[in-house]
């Protein structure tokens, strides 16, 4: 057990000696905590083998090492952006290391929570009041399966080098300290105007939109700047009262047209991470988005559990209702369906769509094939004929739309990108609009009605609460169960993944036995459950403290349970 006060150094040293050659759980004995130049270092847990999982530590700085000035924490908001510099500063000394500490398995890895373009809450970093609290892991040294005591002395040199040469001293850094906080509290303080101003989405003048490749989230080099024609200009300020011009996306219905490879999909990608705050220097920090926003898409094959999609979608062949639709195989346009309702139901106000992502027959059907299908044998009521009453509802709508003018008679704004700049082309598509687009033969029930039946789900599987491991954004692993969210598209980070992961196991133990008609809804418990985390943090979610969790938003993680395969009705 790790000792109620820090030993010195030199017996860490001494320890480590002491077991030089012995069998590799001889590290054990090196559990505790220690004073090092400039930090404590906790040892929280020895890792059983070299193969495994590095050692879990953490590392205290004091206020004697890192005077960290109190108005810098003032408020939640700029505790979470102080932590996120503090560890992306250390996460990328750590990711740069190359030390010679080498050996079997993970030997001398030092490593931490990995950063990304977005500023998120996490676990990785908590500033304290009188100290600054870090949590990485240590691949303690070995020679095949036996402790390299004189590798790991020199692994714990170059720890102290690390935090010495990224975090202290504080002096040396504290310009970009400020300005950092200064950006994402900009950020906040710009997506706060955005109703007020009836808008959906901002993008500043002078933003960046393009990235440097499809597997890299950092700004292309040598990119068009964002420049808003005057039409489409808006005017909100930052926090220190100074004004700043860019694109309004107003609420309603927006289209972003244009050639290929002109820029749509691009803008719609920065508006689907403006619900993000962004570091500087990422080029998207000034463009922001209703933090509802969902992105929505078609996703064959996903599993659909009780979901209401008759706003969209009549009986099926066979008699089929969809007012509680279930499958194991969705198909195109009865999953986007799903997803539209299901994002809904978490409150979202704005749905963000691409046309290449999208099932057609779930977008459109023109005359033509109204006059050689009839409506009697088409279930599928497209979104055309029901965006006009998605705006009715409270509900913007931006659609990415390259190959069909039917959007033009609902479209209160049409942007043209050209050459990545954009140009208001809102007049010449009213002109060109044909409003029996928008007409819809078939009566369907209210879509916001839809969305409010969602039901308490349960999740048996996942109330025994084994392993948790993500892979990337893409595939969350519970036991033996697999969530696959490779189309989830504004999970943008693995801590999200991990920390939905024991977010949903949560919600299987309090769901337990529970019946439909009794408690509150799924949406309300998933939000409960995210307020207690931003209450209590993210440490409570693991039965041991692991560093690297991130806190997700409440659509992502009601999309995760949406696609779990275990599912069942209360």
């Amino acid at each position: 057990m790790p000792e109620s006060t820090p030993a010195p150094y030199e017996q860490l040293q001494r320890r480590l000696l002491a077991i030089d050659g012995a069998g590799y759980k001889a590290y054990k004995a090196v559990e505790g905590r220690y004073t090092l130049p400039g930090f404590e270092l906790s040892i929280d847990h020895v890792q059983g083998d070299p193969f495994a999982d590095p050692s879990r530590c953490s590392l205290r700085i004091g206020r004697e090492s890192l005077p960290l000035p109190a108005a810098l924490q003032h408020s939640a908001a700029q505790r979470v952006a102080l932590e996120d510099f503090f560890g992306r500063r250390l996460s990328s000394a750590m990711q740069h290391h190359r030390g010679q500490v080498r050996g079997s398995g993970n030997s001398g890895e030092i490593r931490m929570a990995r950063y990304g373009q977005q500023v998120l809450r996490r676990n990785a970093v908590l500033a304290h009041p009188q100290q600054l609290e870090v949590r990485c892991q240590l691949g303690l040294p070995a020679n095949g399966r036996r402790v390299a005591a004189r590798q790991a002395l020199r692994l714990l040199e170059e720890l102290v080098q690390l935090v010495a040469a990224s975090l202290l001293p504080l002096d040396t850094y504290l310009p970009a300290l400020e300005q950092h906080l200064r950006s994402v509290l900009d950020q906040q303080h710009l997506r706060a105007q955005l109703e007020a101003h009836q808008l959906v989405a901002f993008i500043a003048d002078g933003a960046i939109l393009p990235r440097a490749s499809g597997i890299d989230d950092r700004p292309l080099e040598g990119a068009v700047p964002w420049r808003s024609p005057d039409s489409l200009a808006v005017e909100l300020e930052l926090r220190d009262g100074s004004p700043i011009r860019g694109l309004g996306i107003v609420t309603g219905v927006s289209l972003i047209v244009g050639g290929g490879f002109h820029g749509k999909s691009t803008l719609l990608h920065a508006l689907e991470r403006g619900v993000y705050d962004h570091i500087p220097g990422d080029g998207r920090e000034r463009v922001v988005t209703d933090p509802s926003a969902v992105k929505i898409r078609a996703e064959d094959g996903r599993s659909v559990r009780q979901v209401d999609i008759s706003p969209f979608i009549g009986e099926l062949p066979g008699g089929r209702s969809t007012h509680c639709f279930d499958s194991d195989n969705a198909s195109g346009s009865t999953s986007q369906a799903a997803n539209l309702i299901e994002a809904l139901a978490t409150g979202c106000r704005c749905l963000l769509l691409d046309e290449d992502t999208c099932a057609t027959n779930f977008m459109i059907r023109d005359r033509r094939m109204q006059a050689l299908v009839s409506d009697a044998c088409e279930p599928i009521t497209p979104l055309v004929q029901r965006v006009a009453a998605l705006a009715a509802e409270g509900v913007s709508v931006v659609l990415v739309m390259g190959g069909s003018g039917d959007f033009f008679a609902a479209a209160g704004r049409v942007i043209m990108m050209d050459h990545y700049s954009p140009r208001d082309l809102s007049a010449r598509a009213q002109a060109l609009a044909d409003p029996d687009t928008l007409r819809c033969s078939v009566e369907r029930p209210p879509i916001g009605a839809a969305a409010a039946r969602v039901r308490p789900l349960r999740a048996p599987s996942l109330v025994r609460r084994e392993k948790v491991r993500a892979f990337g954004t893409r595939l969350l692993r519970l036991g033996s169960e697999e969530v696959d969210l490779a189309r989830v598209e504004q999970l943008v980070d693995e801590g999200q993944l991990l920390s939905i992961g024991y977010l949903l196991q949560a919600y299987a133990a309090a769901t337990q036995g529970t019946m439909a008609e009794a408690g509150p809804g799924l949406v309300e418990q998933l939000r409960e459950l995210l307020e207690r985390t931003e209450s209590d943090g993210l440490d409570p979610l693991t039965p041991f403290v692991q560093g690297v969790l991130a806190m997700p938003r409440l659509q992502e993680l009601a999309a995760a349970l949406n696609r779990l395969r275990s599912l069942e009705g209360c």
